[in-house]
């Protein structure tokens, strides 16, 4: 399904999602999730469904943030999804896509480590 961007704009529904990481506001986070949403992180081989799991996953992390965490360094629309390169909880560097229920709410994000280029 192709996203429809007239009911809501995907991009600031990541932002807002970034701004609640970053503030380490777990209600306004969770707010952002359909109440079935998926959450697959391959950094840590975790696959979870619903928000009470998401909740228990990004309690720790938001309580324990190191102080680059959260910065965004990229952000794209991929066809159906949004792919975001940003900095993890604990500063590392992240990709992460999202993709949405037809009412703007996230529906799954699935995460793996970026590679970074050394010379």
């Amino acid at each position: 399904m192709a996203l429809s961007r007239d009911n809501f704009d995907p991009l600031g529904v990541v932002v807002d999602w970034l701004d609640a990481c970053r503030s380490g506001q777990l209600d306004t986070l969770l707010d952002l999730y359909d109440e079935q949403a998926t959450l697959v992180c391959d950094c840590e081989h975790v696959s979870l469904t619903g928000r009470l799991s998401i909740a228990s996953y990004w309690k720790s992390k938001l309580e324990s943030k190191s102080a680059s965490a959260f910065a965004l360094d990229d952000i794209a629309l991929i066809g159906d999804a949004v792919q975001v390169d940003y900095q993890s909880d604990g500063g590392k560097p992240i990709r992460i896509r999202f993709r949405f229920s037809p009412l703007g709410k996230i529906l799954q994000t699935s995460c793996e480590p970026l590679a970074t280029c050394t010379i």
